[in-house]
């Protein structure tokens, strides 16, 4: 019980986190980065796949009944759900990369024969395959979802979608939408989800150390 009440404030405070990281670096900064699955990723790595979902659909949810812009912009919480399926599916593919929580494994020993280096060059080579999974699955999740938004009036909000702009200047005005939408948001998503999965694992690092310390005080 204690645990669970721990995960689910965990939960909430990465979802409030992630609205501030996106408003931070989006909107303060302006960077055409959205940054705001940073800490989904963090605790779905530390807490597992239900609590990194509910960090993840509450993050869209909270910002969605803030800065309301039209319904449509809440679909966008299915892209932060699959940032957390995405994570947990690589996490039980490679437990030994992806495991800052300090679960035991069992894992043959003959892995781990490699030196030092050897063994964080496997986990940045494995951030880096969950950076690009992400930005594949996003993109094209992303891209379905505007596209379909775009078709429907009043129903989406204008910050959800790729800068027209920004569009035009990669294809023709008769490149279908759908696919604009998609291909448009590979070189955002590429350095996106390269900074939210480093930094994700740094975080979610940082609360086991956090967390085991405070368990071990008198």
């Amino acid at each position: 019980m204690r645990k669970s009440v721990l995960f689910a404030f965990i939960s909430l405070t990465g979802a409030l986190l992630n609205i501030i990281a996106n408003i931070i670096f989006a909107g303060f900064v302006g960077l055409p980065l959205f940054l705001d699955t940073i800490f989904t990723i963090a605790v779905t790595l530390y807490c597992g796949l239900v609590w990194g979902v509910l960090c993840g659909a509450l993050s869209n949810i909270i910002n969605g009944i803030v800065w309301f812009n039209g319904w449509g912009g809440f679909l966008f919480a299915l892209c932060s759900i699959a940032t957390a399926f995405i994570t947990w599916l690589f996490m039980r593919l490679f437990p030994g990369e992806l495991n800052p929580a300090g679960t035991e494994q069992k894992i043959l020993p003959f892995f781990y024969k490699s030196n030092k280096m050897n063994r964080i060059m496997d986990k940045m080579i494995v951030l880096i395959l969950l950076s690009f999974a992400l930005c594949l699955v996003i993109s094209v999740l992303g891209g379905f979802t505007a596209a379909l938004l775009l078709s429907i009036p009043d129903s989406h909000s204008p910050g959800a979608m790729i800068s027209p702009g920004f569009s035009k200047t990669m294809f023709s005005q008769n490149f279908p939408v759908i696919l604009t939408e998609i291909f448009s948001r590979i070189p955002i998503n590429i350095i996106d989800r390269l900074i939210s999965v480093f930094a994700g694992y740094g975080i979610a690092f940082g609360m086991r150390s956090l967390f085991r310390f405070s368990s071990q005080r008198p």
